[in-house]
C-alpha cells in the first residue's frame, strides 16, 4: 500500500509540475508547436483544431501513466532518500528528471545529446534547444522541490 500511495504522490507531483511547465512554455514557444512553419513540424499543430484535440484528448492520460511509469523506479530510493537531507533529495531527484530522462534520453530529441548526434540541423537549433531547456528545468525544478518535500 506504502509503494501504490508513492505512485499516487508521485503522479500528481509529475501531471501539475508538467502541465505548470508546459504552459509557460508554450506562452513563448509557438514558433514549435503553432503553424505551418513551425521548428519542430513534426509535432502536432496546435493552431489546427483537430491536432489540438488529439493533444488535449491524450495528454492528462499520457502523463498519468507516465508519472506513475516515473515512481516505479524510485521505490528502491524511497528509504535512502529518506535519510537524506532535502537539498540532496532535491538534487537526486533533479538529476533523476532532468538528466535521465531529458538530456541524457536515448531518443533524439531537439534538446538532448542523441537529438545533437541524429537529428538534421533544422530540428537542432539554438532557439528550440533553450526553449525545451526552460521548460525542462521548470519541470525538474519544481518537480523536484515537491517530491523532496512530500514524498521523502
Amino acid at each position: 500500500m506504502e509503494y501504490l500511495l508513492f505512485s499516487l504522490w508521485f503522479m500528481l507531483i509529475h501531471v501539475g509540475s508538467y502541465m505548470f511547465a508546459g504552459i509557460i512554455a508554450l506562452r513563448i514557444s509557438k514558433d514549435i508547436y503553432e503553424g505551418r512553419q513551425r521548428l519542430m513540424d513534426y509535432l502536432r499543430d496546435m493552431s489546427e483544431e483537430k491536432e489540438r484535440k488529439v493533444v488535449e484528448k491524450f495528454v492528462l492520460p499520457g502523463q498519468v501513466v507516465r508519472g506513475f511509469l516515473l515512481s516505479l523506479p524510485l521505490y528502491f530510493l524511497i528509504g535512502p532518500l529518506g535519510e537524506l537531507s532535502f537539498l540532496a533529495q532535491f538534487a537526486t531527484v533533479f538529476g533523476l528528471l532532468f538528466i535521465y530522462t531529458h538530456v541524457s534520453s536515448a531518443a533524439p530529441c531537439p534538446d538532448n545529446i542523441e537529438g545533437f548526434i541524429y537529428l538534421k540541423e533544422r530540428y537542432f537549433s539554438k532557439k528550440a534547444f533553450l526553449k525545451f531547456q526552460m521548460e525542462m528545468v521548470i519541470y525538474s525544478f519544481m518537480a523536484s522541490i515537491l517530491a523532496a518535500g512530500f514524498l521523502f
